[in-house]
C-alpha cells in the first residue's frame, strides 16, 4: 500500500511543481482566448473555470485509465512508475500545450497547427489518424459500456438496447451546443466519477488483509509471462495510455481550449485533468493488483480475472464494495467510456469542418458532416457486438494509433517552442517526451505479434529497429536544437510561423 501512496504524492507534487515549469515555458500572458473573442454559441463559448475541467476530465478519462490499468497491473508494481512519471513528464505536459497552443491560435485544432509548426506531411499523417482513432474511440466506448449496463440490470435489459441508447446520446451531444447538453450533464457525472474512484480505493483499503497490495521493492521484475510473453517494454507504454501519455487527449485539449475565459485556467484545466486521471489509474492498477498473486513458475497470476474487461471490473467492484457499492462504481465506469465517446465524435467532426472549411453555426451543416461518421461508427459497433473477440483487436490498433499520435502532437508543440521561442533548449520539455513516445511506438509497431508487421518480425529485431530510430530521431532533434532554429525572432503565436517541410 505504501507504494500506492507515495505514487499518489508523487503526482500531486508534480501537479504543483512541474505544472508551473510547463506554464512558464509556454509563456501565458493576457490576450483573448477565443471563447472571449469570437464566440459562436455551438463549440466556442466561455464557462466557469470548474465546468471546463470536469468536462476535460469527463472527455479524457475514458475506459482507457480503468481497463488499460487493470491490463496493466499484470506488469507488476513497475507499473506505477509508468504511471506517476508518464503523467507527470510526458502526459500532462502534452494535454496543456496542444491545449494551449490551440487557445494561442483561435481554437484549432492540433492537426491544423501540424501543417504550421511542421509541414504538409505532418499534418496528412495526424488528420488521418486523428479521424480514424476518433473513430475506433467513439465505435469502442459503445459496446464496452453496453456489456456493463446489462449485467448491471442483470440481464433484464440487453446491450443491443443499451447501445442504440447510447448510440442516439452520441448523435445528440455531437450536433447540440456543448453549453446546452454537455455542459449541464458532465457536472452530474463528475461527482460519480470521482465518488465511484473514492469508493474503489476506499474498498482496497479496508481489505488490505485479505486482498494486500504488491509493494515495488521486491517486485521490481519482468512479469511478462503473464501477458502472453509481452516484455514491458514497449507493452506497458502501450497498455496503460490514457492514465500516463494518450495522443486521443489532443484530439480533445482543443474542444476545451474553445471555453477556457482567459490563459490562466489552462494550468488547471489541462495539466490539472490530465493528473486527475492519473490519481483514476493508480487507483484500478491498485485495485488490479490486489486481485493478482505471485506464482514463481509463471509470473502473475490473477485470482479469477486476466486483463481489462467489464467482467473484471464488476468483479472487482463486486467483492471489494457489495450489491450497492457495486452499483455505484459500475455506474462511474460506464460514465467513463461514454463521456468520451461523445466528445470524440464531436472532435471528428470539428476536425472535418476546419477541413472542409464548412461553418458550423447551422445545425444542417453539423449533420452533414455527423451523419457519415456516425454511419460508419454503428457499423464498427455492430461488427464488434457480434464477436466480443474483436474489442482486443480494435483495442490493439487503438493502443499504437493513440500513441503515435501523441508522439506526433509531442512533435508539433516541439517545434512550436523552436519556433516561437528564443531559448531552444526550453522544447526539450515536449521533445524528451517526444523522442521516448517516437520510439515505444515505433517498436510496438514491429514487434506486437497480434498486428501485421510484428507476425513476421522477431521481438529482438524489433528492439533493434526502435533503438536504431531513436538514434536517427536524437540526431535529427539535436540538429534541430544547435542549428536549424539558432536564428529567429520572437514570433506571434496567433499568426504562427512560415510553413517548414521536413
Amino acid at each position: 500500500m505504501w507504494t500506492f501512496f507515495i505514487a499518489i504524492v508523487l503526482l500531486i507534487g508534480g501537479y504543483l511543481i512541474y505544472s508551473r515549469v510547463t506554464e512558464k515555458v509556454f509563456g501565458i500572458d493576457h490576450r483573448l482566448t477565443p471563447a472571449m473573442k469570437h464566440p459562436d454559441g455551438v463549440d466556442i463559448t466561455p464557462l466557469p473555470k470548474w465546468k471546463s475541467f470536469l468536462i476535460e476530465l469527463l472527455n479524457i478519462a475514458g475506459t482507457g485509465p480503468i481497463f488499460g490499468a487493470i491490463s496493466g497491473a499484470l506488469f507488476g508494481p513497475i507499473v506505477f512508475i509508468w504511471i506517476v512519471f508518464g503523467c507527470i513528464l510526458g502526459g500532462a505536459v502534452h494535454d496543456y500545450f496542444s491545449g494551449m497552443v490551440s487557445s494561442r491560435n483561435n481554437g484549432e485544432s492540433i492537426v491544423k497547427l501540424s501543417r504550421v509548426y511542421v509541414g504538409k506531411v505532418m499534418e496528412i499523417v495526424m488528420r488521418i489518424f486523428s479521424i480514424v482513432l476518433l473513430i475506433l474511440v467513439t465505435a469502442v466506448f459503445v459496446v464496452s459500456p453496453s456489456s456493463l449496463l446489462e449485467s448491471l440490470t442483470g440481464g433484464k435489459v440487453f446491450a443491443w438496447i443499451w447501445m442504440i441508447i447510447i448510440l442516439a446520446y452520441y448523435l445528440l451531444s455531437t450536433i447540440v451546443p456543448i453549453d446546452k447538453f454537455i455542459g449541464k450533464l458532465y457536472p452530474v457525472f463528475g461527482v460519480i466519477l470521482i465518488v465511484m474512484a473514492l469508493a474503489v480505493i476506499g474498498g482496497v483499503m479496508f481489505q488490505q488483509g485479505k486482498y494486500p497490495m504488491l509493494e515495488i521493492i521486491g517486485n521490481f521484475k519482468d512479469f511478462s509471462n503473464a501477458n502472453g510473453g509481452l516484455p514491458w517494454w514497449p507493452f506497458m507504454f502501450t497498455t496503460v495510455a490514457c492514465g500516463a501519455v494518450s495522443g486521443f487527449h489532443a484530439t480533445q485539449s482543443p474542444m476545451i481550449a474553445k471555453c477556457i475565459k482567459n490563459e490562466k485556467e489552462g494550468r488547471q484545466v489541462f495539466y490539472g485533468a490530465m493528473v486527475a486521471e492519473g490519481v483514476i489509474a493508480l487507483i484500478w492498477a491498485a485495485a488490479a493488483m490486489a486481485f493478482y498473486r505471485v506464482d514463481t513458475a509463471n509470473g502473475w497470476k490473477a485470482l479469477s480475472i486476466i486483463g481489462g474487461s467489464s467482467s473484471s471490473v464488476k468483479e472487482i467492484c463486486a467483492t471489494l464494495l457489495g450489491p450497492v457499492g457495486t452499483v455505484l462504481a459500475v455506474i462511474g465506469v460506464v460514465i467513463c467510456p461514454i463521456t468520451s465517446g461523445d466528445t470524440a465524435l464531436r472532435s471528428c467532426r470539428l476536425i472535418l469542418a476546419e477541413w472542409l472549411h464548412v461553418n458550423q453555426g447551422k445545425i444542417k451543416n453539423r449533420l452533414l458532416l455527423t451523419l457519415p461518421l456516425f454511419a460508419v461508427v454503428v457499423g464498427i459497433s455492430i461488427w464488434n457486438f457480434l464477436d466480443p473477440s474483436h474489442f482486443n483487436l480494435l483495442w490493439r490498433w487503438f493502443a499504437w494509433s493513440n500513441q503515435l499520435l501523441a508522439a506526433a502532437t509531442l512533435w508539433v508543440v516541439t517545434f512550436y517552442l523552436l519556433e516561437t521561442k528564443k531559448n531552444n533548449f526550453l522544447s526539450l520539455i515536449t521533445g524528451i517526451p517526444a523522442l521516448i513516445m517516437s520510439v515505444v511506438v515505433i517498436t510496438y509497431i514491429f514487434g506486437e505479434p497480434e498486428i501485421a508487421l510484428g507476425r513476421f518480425i522477431p521481438m529482438t529485431i524489433a528492439h533493434i529497429i526502435g533503438g536504431s530510430v531513436s538514434l536517427l530521431l536524437f540526431l535529427f532533434y539535436l540538429y534541430l536544437l544547435l542549428f536549424k532554429f539558432k536564428k529567429h525572432e520572437q514570433k506571434d503565436d496567433e499568426h504562427g510561423p512560415q510553413i517548414t517541410d521536413f
